[in-house]
């Protein structure tokens, strides 16, 4: 009897860790490893990120993997199957998931795969700073087998307790381990087995937020953006993507207020904002990007 080939679920808020975490497990586990990636907005700048690591990557882009690309979804891990032969697939979701019916189609429809686990992946300083856990965020917190909550270093000791409690009034079953930076112990990633049937999902998935993407083969001056990136709106939730400096290119992350610049090798800038009605906002947003060029 043919083994059937482990997947994990990567599932959680936006800009709470995910592609941080599937960075950290490629650069730690040396297991041949295949990636789904499922991103919100029109760049998939998540991809782009993970690229060149050796990996093999199968992307879906445009909407979520857990409905609108449900077929598509199981099309995708049989060519992985076929063509890859991976030790393990990773299957990274994008920020406004709901993983129920995700799970749901993994445990009924691909006989060739075993649910191992879904690691939920939770912005500590983004629960403090945004309180109030929306539909989709409770959802991915209740289908948790193993919660990582992140960027504990932003936050006090007795913010954290507060977070460790409201987590476990919604998921008393999945362990909470505090992490910064998504740095784990990987085997305590791997190997769950999970062993609870998920039910048919009978909600209508409704996306809370909306994204719009900016691209430009200008160098920034670093000052504006510096000062562009400190005044983004409240209602801009996430926003991430690569940006061109004459001191250099850089993988820009905002999540929540707080935003940082890494050096990263990029050909052009590409931009996606995420947050709740932020489409109306796009002339506005693009603006004052264009008045940070050179």
């Amino acid at each position: 009897m043919k083994t059937r080939t482990p997947i994990t679920v990567i599932t959680g808020p936006l800009g709470s860790g995910k592609t941080t975490l599937l960075r950290y497990i490629l650069e730690t586990v040396p297991r041949k490893i295949a990636i789904l990636m499922n991103e919100f907005g029109e760049i998939a700048i998540d991809s782009k990120v993970i690229e060149g690591k050796n990996i093999q990557i199968a992307e879906l882009g445009g909407g979520c993997v857990c409905c609108s690309l449900a077929g598509e979804f199981e099309a995708a891990i049989e060519e992985i199957l076929e063509t890859i032969h991976p030790d393990v697939i990773v299957v990274e979701t994008t920020g406004v998931a709901e993983p129920d019916a995700l799970v749901f189609d993994i445990q009924e429809t691909l006989p060739q795969v075993i649910l191992d686990g879904v690691i939920t992946t939770i912005d500590a300083d983004g629960l403090i700073k945004y309180p109030q856990i929306g539909h989709t965020n409770r959802l991915q917190i209740e289908g948790a087998d193993f919660i990582l909550l992140n960027k504990v270093d932003l936050v006090e000791e007795s913010q954290l307790k507060e977070i460790e409690e409201k987590l476990i009034q919604i998921n008393s079953i999945a362990p909470i381990v505090k992490t910064e930076r998504c740095q784990v112990d990987p085997d305590l990633l791997f190997g769950i087995n999970r062993d609870r049937i998920q039910k048919p999902p009978h909600h209508v998935h409704q996306p809370e937020f909306d994204s719009f993407s900016y691209t430009s083969k200008h160098l920034f001056r670093l000052p504006r953006f510096e000062s562009f990136a400190d005044n983004l709106d409240s209602d801009i939730y996430r926003a991430k993507g690569f940006i061109r400096f004459a001191e250099g290119n850089y993988l820009f992350n905002f999540v929540a207020g707080r935003w940082e610049l890494e050096p990263f090798k990029c050909e052009k800038t590409e931009l996606v904002f995420i947050g709740k009605q932020v489409q109306n906002r796009q002339p506005e947003i693009i603006q004052r990007l264009q008045s940070c060029e050179e």
